[in-house]
């Protein structure tokens, strides 16, 4: 082979090396960042397909929609957050229960966070909401008129129980409330709700006739001025890990409901003298996501947010059905143990989600 092709092989063979190893340093690079940082600082979605990557509280969004600002029955809440995206069926199934639940009283939802324009960890808040099949309801009725921008942001939701008690305020709690948490879990797609466990008690205390719906109503620290919804995984992103399945003949009355009206629950946690200064918490980073969200991380933003806000369901109840307007079944997916996680610690036999959410 002559000398001069020889040549011009190698050379082109130390351009690929350089190319490789300079994709690999970015991509260290990217891998490098803490993850809050890379997706919190998103501001639009990855054009791409939906699909939910990993778990609720470790992983990503890609092909994420945002329920627009105000609907016929609905307004988002805490605009500055930039938290209104989710996986298109996520979306319709907020603006299907905020059509239906007006046949139970209810006025309209006002909506708190989904999930980021990509999901993934969040700056501030939950640990979960990562993968855009969670969302927050308020348990405050949506008001006759639409609130202002400063009202958004600093209104604040009604909690539903007495000062300084772990109980519903009888007062506040109304049939409504019990008719939208049972509407809510009575959808298929749904996997849990989690609310306070003063309204998982009131639930037990006064529903009559089918209970099998409160299967899915699980108590939770918090959540007593909201409930949050969490769907199951989605087709069409086999990467996404679901949670362990509920016994759905068990309604969740019974010895797992009174352990959290013990003092277990709420006493803090005893204080450790530690031998050494203890090392500064490593932040989640976005190597400890599922490969994936690299990639989703990179994928191009559309040009306008209008391109990717689904107008009062017509598009996302479409992105979200079949085309005979049957929703597609689920396809099962391996379950993700709950040791694999970051638990709480109560006993096991406690039904709890996984992670603690700070808010």
């Amino acid at each position: 082979m002559p000398a001069k092709r020889l040549t011009r092989i190698g050379l082109a063979a130390l351009l690929c090396a350089a190319t490789a190893l300079e994709m690999m340093s970015a991509s260290d690079a990217l891998a490098d960042q803490p993850a809050k940082q890379a997706f919190g600082s998103q501001k639009l979605p990855a054009v791409a397909k939906p699909e939910s990557v990993g778990f609720y509280s470790k992983g990503c969004l890609a092909g994420g929609v945002a329920i627009p600002v105000d609907g016929p029955n609905w307004q988002v809440m805490r605009l500055s957050r930039n938290r209104r995206w989710g996986h298109p069926r996520m979306i319709a199934l907020l603006e299907r229960l905020s059509r239906e639940a007006a046949q139970d009283g209810w006025t309209g939802l006002l909506v708190g966070d989904i999930s980021q324009p990509r999901g993934g960890p969040m700056l501030t808040g939950h640990a979960s909401h990562q993968i855009g099949l969670d969302a927050d309801i308020w348990l405050t009725p949506m008001p006759n008129r639409r609130l202002t921008a400063e009202e958004r942001e600093n209104t604040s939701a009604v909690s539903m129980l007495r000062k300084d008690s772990l109980y519903v305020d009888p007062d506040i709690w109304t049939p409504a409330h019990a008719a939208l948490l049972k509407r809510a879990a009575n959808y298929p797609e749904v996997e849990r709700i989690f609310v306070h466990p003063g309204i998982k008690k009131k639930l037990c205390d006064t529903v009559t006739g089918d209970r099998g719906w409160m299967a899915k109503v699980r108590p939770y620290w918090g959540h007593h001025y909201h409930f949050h919804v969490r769907i199951s995984c989605q087709p069409g992103s086999p990467g996404c890990k679901p949670q362990e399945p509920i016994n759905r003949n068990d309604d969740g009355c019974g010895k797992s409901l009174a352990w959290w009206f013990t003092d277990e629950p709420w006493k803090p946690a005893k204080p450790v003298k530690p031998t050494k200064p203890p090392k500064p918490k490593k932040p989640m980073m976005l190597s400890d996501l599922p490969p994936a969200c690299a990639r989703i991380l990179n994928e191009p933003a559309p040009t306008s947010i209008a391109d990717v806000t689904f107008g009062l369901g017509r598009n996302a109840t479409a992105a979200a059905t079949a085309p005979n307007g049957v929703q597609e079944a689920i396809p099962a997916a391996p379950a993700v143990p709950a040791a694999a996680f970051a638990a709480p610690t109560p006993p096991a036999s406690i039904p709890l989600p996984v992670p603690r959410p700070r808010n």
